[in-house]
C-alpha cells in the first residue's frame, strides 16, 4: 500500500482543498445512516457508476461469483496485461523451455518502451529471474517486451500466443496486441476474464505465484516497492497486480486468503489509487463476511454486506508513466481540475514535533493578533506551543476496518479543519483489532480545547496521552 505518511499527507491536503465538496459527501452519508441499509447500498451503487468501472469478486476455488458489475463489458487492461505475460513465462519455466538463469538481451524495441521500465540499453542483458521480478513489482514495460521477444520471437507473435492462451482458459472477451499493456485501443479484456486469468495463475502455477507477492525489488542499487498497496496492509492479501493508463483508469486484481478461503477481486476504471484500493478492501471484506455468514447458515450477498466506501473524487494521482498504478507525482484535483487557490491553500513548513523535524501543512490566515503587550505575549506563547507540538492526541472514532476509518478521517478533516488545525495531522492507527482515527502533536491544553470544541459541534472526542 502507499506509504502511511504519504497517504496521510495527501488525505489531509486534499480535504483542506475540497472542504465544501467533502462536507456535502459527509452530510449525505449522515442522511444515509438514518435511512437504513438500502440507502447505504444506493450510495455505493452511485459510487460505482463511473463509465470505466467494472468489478467482480469470485471464490478462487469454486469460481463462484459473489459480486459483479459490468463483468463482461470491454475495458482496457493496462498493466494487468502483464499477468498473462507472466503466465506464459511460468508455463515456459514449467516446460523447461526457460530457466531463471537464462539471460534476456535487451533489444532496441524493448529499450524504447515508455516507463515504467528498468532502463537497460540495447545489447545489455538481464537474468530471467530479475526480469520477472521487474515485471511483477516494478511493472517494467521494457522487461515485458523483452520476455515476449524471448518466448515469441517478436512481440506481435507473442501477443498472438497471449490471445490464444486467453481463449484456451475461457477468456472469450480478451484480445492482446502487446505484452505490457501500454495504450492500444485494440487491447481489450473484461473483469470476468481477468478473474479467470488470476484463478488460472493460482491453480496452474502456485509455485510461481509468489512473484506477485513480492513487496519490493532491488536491481542495480535501485529498490522499488510493489504498487499493490494492499500487500502487507490488508490481512490476507498476497497478490497480484495493479495497472494504469489514462484510458483505463486505475485497475487492480487482488487475491486474499482467510481461514482457508481465498477470494479474488478485480476492479477496473477506478478514479484514483486511493479510491480503487479502498473499494477493493471493501469488496474483499464483504466477501469474507458472506462466507462466514454462510457457514452459520445465513443467506446473504456481498451487496447486502457492503460498507460505505470512503469519499472519492478529491484525490487523484496523475501518473507521469503509463502502465503503473503508483507514481510519485501527486496532484490535488477537484472535478478533474486543480483548484486555482491550491497554491494558497497551505504552506509546507518543517517544524519540531517530538524532538524531530517534520513537514507540516500550515494554512495561511489573516493577521488577527490581539493588540497590547499582554495579548501579544499570550499569542507568542500559543504560537510556540502550536509549533513545538506535544505528546497528546485526540481520538475521533474506532472502526472495524480501515475503509470505515479512512472515511471518518476524510469526514472530520473536511468538517472540523479549523478545530483540528493545532494538530500535526490525522492518521488511522490499527491497535487491538480496531482502526482508530487520531490527531496527534497536541499539548494537554490543546487536546482538551480541541475536544471541547468538537463536542460542542456534536462530534464525540477523546483526549489521550501518546
Amino acid at each position: 500500500m502507499r506509504s502511511p505518511a504519504r497517504r496521510l499527507f495527501v488525505s489531509i491536503l486534499a480535504a483542506a482543498l475540497t472542504l465544501t465538496s467533502l462536507a456535502g459527501v459527509a452530510e449525505a452519508k449522515a442522511r444515509h445512516k438514518h435511512t437504513g441499509g438500502a440507502s447505504r447500498l444506493s450510495s455505493f451503487l452511485h459510487f460505482t457508476s463511473q463509465p470505466k468501472y467494472a468489478a467482480i469478486v469470485v471464490d478462487a476455488k469454486s469460481g463462484e461469483v459473489l459480486y459483479q458489475q459490468a463483468p463482461d463489458d470491454h475495458r482496457y487492461p493496462a498493466s494487468l496485461t502483464k499477468i498473462m505475460t507472466m503466465y506464459l513465462a511460468f508455463e515456459a519455466l514449467q516446460n523447461h523451455q526457460l530457466s531463471f538463469d537464462d539471460r534476456l538481451v535487451i533489444s532496441p524495441h524493448a529499450a524504447a518502451q515508455a516507463p515504467s521500465k528498468v532502463g537497460l540499453r540495447p545489447g545489455q542483458s538481464i537474468s530471467v529471474r530479475d526480469a520477472m521480478d521487474a515485471i511483477a513489482v516494478l511493472s517494467a514495460n521494457d522487461m515485458a517486451v523483452d520476455m515476449a521477444e524471448k518466448l515469441g520471437g517478436t512481440e506481435a507473435h507473442f501477443a498472438e500466443m497471449m490471445t490464444a492462451k486467453a481463449k484456451q482458459l475461457g477468456m472469450n472477451n480478451t484480445q492482446y496486441v502487446n505484452a505490457n499493456g501500454l495504450p492500444d485501443n485494440r487491447q481489450l479484456t473484461t473483469a470476468r476474464d481477468l478473474s479467470i486469468l488470476s484463478r488460472a495463475v493460482l491453480r496452474d502455477f502456485p509455485q510461481y505465484y509468489t512473484f506477485f507477492s513480492t513487496r519490493e525489488f532491488t536491481y542495480l542499487g535501485r529498490t522499488t516497492r510493489n504498487h499493490n498497496h494492499l500487500l502487507g496492509s490488508m490481512p490476507g492479501v498476497d497478490g497480484i497486480k495493479t495497472g494504469f493508463t489514462n484510458a483505463s483508469g486505475f485497475n487492480l486484481a487482488a487475491s486474499a486468503v482467510r481461514d482457508d478461503h481465498r477470494l479474488i477481486a478485480v476492479v477496473l476504471g477506478g478514479s484514483s489509487t486511493a479510491a480503487r484500493d479502498l473499494h477493493v478492501e471493501d469488496l474483499l471484506d464483504a466477501g469474507f463476511t458472506v462466507i462466514k455468514k454462510r457457514e452459520l447458515g445465513q443467506t446473504t450477498t456481498i451487496a447486502q454486506n457492503l460498507r460505505e466506501p470512503a469519499p472519492v473524487g478529491a484525490i487523484d494521482r496523475v501518473p507521469t508513466e503509463q502502465g503503473d498504478g503508483d507514481q510519485a507525482g501527486v496532484h490535488i484535483m477537484v472535478d478533474g481540475k486543480a483548484p486555482a487557490h491550491a497554491a494558497a491553500a497551505c504552506v509546507t513548513k518543517r517544524v519540531r514535533v517530538h524532538h524531530k523535524l517534520v513537514k507540516r501543512c500550515i494554512t495561511p490566515a489573516a493577521d488577527v493578533r490581539p493588540k497590547g503587550k499582554a495579548a501579544a505575549a499570550k499569542t507568542r506563547v500559543a504560537e510556540a506551543d502550536a509549533q513545538s507540538g506535544g505528546d497528546w492526541q485526540v481520538q475521533l472514532g474506532a472502526y472495524k476496518n480501515s475503509a470505515q476509518a479512512q472515511a471518518q478521517l476524510a469526514k472530520v478533516n473536511a468538517k472540523f479543519a479549523e478545530a483540528l488545525s493545532a494538530s500535526e495531522g490525522g492518521h488511522v492507527q490499527h491497535a487491538s483489532g480496531s482502526y482508530r482515527v487520531r490527531f496527534a502533536g497536541l499539548s494537554a491544553g490543546q487536546a482538551k480545547d480541541t475536544c471541547a470544541s468538537l463536542s460542542a459541534q456534536g462530534q464525540s472526542c477523546l483526549a489521550l496521552r501518546q
